[in-house]
């Protein structure tokens, strides 16, 4: 792993198995995509299913349980070299269900669903479901570090010259200030979960000139350079 790049992996463990892992120095969230089961931590049992978001700190160590007849998969995300604990800081919320979030606007009729934040204790980053329309949004840049995992629907990535087909189970890494635009070519809403650090509003984006693209943005510290 590089240090300072988030690194994303899809973990699947079949019926009856269990697998015994460690954040190290990270913080890791787990996003729930098929089957049910259980996350041990810290001698507490938490119930997970699809849908549902675990939030892990640095140091801990924990075991992942199928207690279904299915496979169970997962999208992990490691974030290396966290930000300091603030003794301040919001206690560490274990799991959460993305149906019990309020879903907030973005840009092009576009909205989210905050799985894991600073709110949450998760110091370094945010966790988000994002749901995209067949509204096209303009051409714009993010100043966070992102890793996208489709979770439903067809599209396609626009990313300078590059045009990349996606679908369920597509993974996507999206530097700072990449100017890009994430299209649904399907018939229903897109949907993916995605993790990006630093911490801040999935909202959050600039149009190509620099310009914030929605309300509440705020300007940029310095003039967008593209990559």
């Amino acid at each position: 792993m590089t240090d300072g790049v988030l690194e994303q992996q899809v973990i699947e463990i079949g019926p009856g198995r269990r697998a015994v892992r460690a954040t190290d120095g990270c913080e890791e969230v787990l996003f729930g995509i098929t089957g049910v089961g259980a996350l041990r931590l810290d001698g507490k049992r938490h119930p997970l299913e699809p849908e549902t978001g675990a939030n892990l700190g640095p140091g801990q160590d924990y075991e992942l349980e199928n207690t279904g007849s299915a496979p169970m998969r997962l999208v992990s995300v490691r974030i290396p070299d966290p930000d300091p604990e603030d003794a301040e800081g919001a206690r560490r919320v274990a799991v959460r269900r993305l149906a019990d979030q309020e879903a907030h606007a973005a840009t092009t009729e576009r909205s989210y669903r905050v799985v894991a934040d600073r709110s949450t204790g998760l110091r370094s980053a945010t966790h988000f479901v994002g749901y995209i329309p067949r509204t096209r949004a303009p051409e714009h840049f993010h100043t966070y570090d992102e890793v996208i995992y489709v979770l439903e629907g067809e599209g396609v990535l626009h990313r300078g010259a590059e045009h990349r087909r996606l679908s369920a189970g597509a993974c996507v890494e999206l530097p700072p200030r990449t100017v890009h635009c994430l299209e649904n070519t399907g018939q229903g809403v897109m949907r993916l979960v995605a993790v990006f650090r630093p911490a801040g509003s999935p909202a959050a984006a600039y149009y190509p000139d620099g310009r914030p693209a929605f309300p509440g943005t705020p300007p940029l510290a310095r003039p967008h350079t593209p990559p």
